[in-house]
């Protein structure tokens, strides 16, 4: 197979350019769709009125909790794709990339049906008020019907980054986000839609999506190549794309219902803190997406140099990237903390609500850099192939002990930075664990390859002789 020009040799020569240019169009991609999400509410908030802004914030813990199983399972396609490129196993390449594609396919079509069907229920379970139900079960049952799109997306840029690609990913983004923009304009201001016309929009801007990538990976000549005819479940590859993919989407989901109990929590100092924070939240985002590139670099960097068994440069690969996530995070979070008084403003121009905003804004971004290294560390062994094992350190470190400090320390020092003090000290402790982890499996993990390879050797020269 020859070599695509968006392809990235990541097991030669140096890896900070390499790392960077891999990077840097994630942190576009994760930072315009913040920049999309945001216009759907602007719209949907200007034109429609407040019940029908309601009605589609009331959904949004449901569509991140599927969005981010379907981002989870696809790291594990990554990692997969990623290593037998790497080993020139082209065989496997190609069975990895049709069952992901094929699995992309029918998990969003269970979930779309599933979704349809239980939409109101669902609603009435997380206690959606009355005069906004109705309007909420619409936006989610038509978000739902999107589930396939989603999940196609996901996995094809999954097997794009394998490669090095995430430029053409990027493009894609832009194109779907144009058209969702544009289209929200049109249902929601001339087609007086409402929050169905807001619904729409998403819908048609993810099959835009989707349909871009499938058709990419369908016209590459290289090993990548998709042939819709090909399209098979391969049980070993299914079976590993679950084992690395699922608690990594699974992690992501716990999170979810974690913040709940945090936002619980803020909640308890009323409208004007619960505004502040939220602003500050969103803030927060666009610093997160563009540390978080680094992690998705980290874990395909990893998974192509251990595809080799090239050790010295699976070490480099999490040192270059947890010294450029610090760099990241130190400037974005002290720019962010710099001018928070002149980004929250954007959200709200309550005096109260800014102060409160100020206040998160000091404690979770100036700081923000060691979550980024904790993520790192992570991107690093789910490279290695392990997701179980750092799913439940994250899961005790970040949130056990997050929820431990609101039912402890919290109920002590009744203030918002007793709350938000709990994120600087559990991301240290995690990140202490997972690093200490990684040292432990790593070294487990490379050094029985590097067994197996000698016996094969050591095989291979009895038969010849």
């Amino acid at each position: 197979m020859k070599k695509d020009q968006y392809q990235m040799d990541m097991t030669h020569g140096p890896l900070l350019g390499k790392i960077l240019i891999f990077s840097i169009p994630l942190m576009f991609s994760g930072v315009l769709q913040l920049l999309f999400n945001a216009a759907d509410v602007i719209v949907v908030g200007q034109f429609a009125g407040p019940r029908s802004i309601a009605a589609v914030g009331s959904t949004s813990s449901v569509v991140n909790l599927l969005v981010s199983l379907f981002i989870g399972l696809s790291v594990g396609v990554n990692v997969l794709v990623a290593r037998f490129i790497a080993s020139q196993r082209d065989k496997d390449t190609h069975e990895t990339v049709h069952s992901a594609i094929l699995l992309a396919i029918v998990f969003g079509l269970i979930f779309a049906i599933i979704g349809v069907t239980c939409a109101r229920i669902i609603l009435e379970a997380m206690g959606s008020p009355d005069d906004v139900i109705n309007l909420a079960t619409t936006y989610l049952r038509i978000y739902f019907v999107s589930m396939p799109f989603v999940a196609l997306y996901n996995f094809g840029a999954a097997i794009l980054r394998a490669i090095g690609d995430t430029k053409r990913p990027l493009i894609f983004l832009i194109i779907a986000g144009v058209v969702n923009v544009i289209l929200n304009l049109i249902f929601v201001i001339i087609f007086k839609m409402d929050v169905a016309g807001v619904a729409l929009a998403t819908f048609t801007a993810e099959l835009v999506s989707s349909i871009l990538i499938i058709n990419c990976l369908m016209k590459t000549s290289t090993v990548i190549h998709l042939d819709i005819h090909a399209l098979k479940f391969h049980k070993d590859k299914v079976i590993q794309i679950f084992k690395i993919g699922l608690p990594a989407g699974l992690q992501g989901a716990i999170f979810s219902i974690s913040n709940i109990l945090i936002q619980s929590s803020i909640n308890s100092f009323g409208s004007i803190a619960m505004a502040g924070n939220a602003a500050a939240g969103s803030i927060e985002g666009f610093v997160y997406q563009s540390m978080n590139a680094i992690y998705q670099a980290c874990v395909t960097f990893t998974s192509q140099n251990y595809g080799i068994n090239d050790r010295k440069r699976v070490d480099r690969v999490l040192a270059l990237c947890i010294g450029i996530v610090t760099v990241v995070g130190l400037v974005l979070g002290n720019l962010v903390y710099f001018f928070a008084d002149e980004l929250i403003r954007i959200y709200t121009t309550d005096v109260q609500a800014i102060a409160y905003g100020h206040e998160r804004l000091l404690y979770i971004c100036v700081p923000y850099f060691i979550c980024g290294w904790m993520d790192v560390i992570v991107g690093s062994l789910r490279g290695l192939g392990y997701s179980t094992i750092p799913m439940i350190v994250s899961l005790i470190g970040a949130c056990g002990l997050r929820v431990l400090w609101i039912l402890t320390i919290f109920q002590y020092f009744h203030t918002l930075n007793s709350i938000y003090l709990s994120y600087p000290v559990t991301w240290i402790v995690t990140a202490a664990a997972h690093l200490i982890t990684y040292m432990i499996l790593r070294k487990k993990l490379l050094t029985k390859k590097s067994h197996s390879e000698l016996i094969k050797l050591v095989q291979k020269s009895r038969t010849e002789c």
